[in-house]
């Protein structure tokens, strides 16, 4: 009978402290002006990364730069010679990109029905055509960089049918898929590519779109009790970014409070 010490028992634990920082990496977070963004890039920050901050309004890329001690840049990521560019002024600035959060999205409110070749293109463009341009032109360089980490912001949209959001909903869809695929591609390379699907939050948009009155009815529809502030988001995105999420990739991850969990049931009994 063997007397050998179970391997299980004797392995030493890694420094998980360690494991939840992103030193010396430079971190690309495209819409990281204001809300889910701005966290999002504070968070990174705190663990240590580099934080090159995109927004398309120059004022909030540099004042969120500021609290981050990172950098602020401006592009049209939906333009890929303006991508290609802020990739290499990323690098410029902040060293050799090891990872990319892209929060960019925004939804055409309405039934399908009433959206037009227009909204079509600009849906397209704000939803995912970023997304693609990130995965295939950033994807590559982070490799190429030593390896490291890509996060997009999905929807519950793309899980669920939510009434006034087919458009939307099957552009996140897309999204979600392309991180699917495009984690099975550079898994051998050493990039992992993920998605955090959110439900309600309370961003600057929506804060603004939606009075008090209006957020308790959701907050209703939330189990957890209350739909999420910007900062919940962005604590998914950051553990997702860092090495302690070094086994997770391919993953579309739902912050929705218990949302998608729950089947709607008429009470009947």
């Amino acid at each position: 009978m063997s007397t050998a010490p179970d391997p299980v028992e004797t392995e030493e634990a890694p420094d998980y402290t360690a494991l939840s920082r992103l030193d010396g990496r430079t971190v690309v977070v495209l819409g990281g002006g204001a809300g889910i963004g701005r966290q999002t890039s504070l968070a990174l920050a705190q663990l240590g990364a580099g934080v090159v901050v995109v927004d398309n309004a120059a004022e909030r890329a540099e004042a969120v730069a500021k609290e981050t001690g990172g950098v602020g840049l401006t592009a049209d990521v939906t333009d890929r010679a303006a991508f290609e560019q802020l990739l290499a002024d990323a690098e410029r600035l902040s060293g050799p990109v090891r990872g990319v959060v892209d929060i960019i999205g925004a939804a055409a409110i309405g039934p399908i029905t009433a959206l037009d070749d227009a909204a079509w293109e600009r849906q397209v463009n704000v939803n995912l055509r970023h997304a693609f341009l990130a995965a295939q032109l950033a994807g590559p360089r982070i490799a190429e960089n030593g390896g490291g980490a890509m996060v997009f912001v999905g929807s519950i949209s793309g899980v669920r049918s939510v009434p006034d959001q087919a458009l939307y909903g099957a552009l996140k869809a897309a999204v979600h898929h392309l991180v699917v695929t495009q984690a099975h591609e550079l898994a051998g390379r050493g990039v992992r590519v993920n998605a955090v699907a959110p439900g309600w939050t309370k961003t600057p948009r929506l804060r603004d779109r939606l009075g008090a009155e209006k957020w308790a009815i959701v907050d209703e529809t939330v189990p957890r009790g209350a739909a999420a502030d910007p900062w919940e988001i962005a604590g998914p995105i950051a553990f997702l970014m860092s090495p302690l999420a070094g086994y997770v990739t391919g993953q579309v991850i739902a912050a929705d409070g218990g949302m998608t969990a729950v089947s709607p049931h008429p009470d009947v009994f």
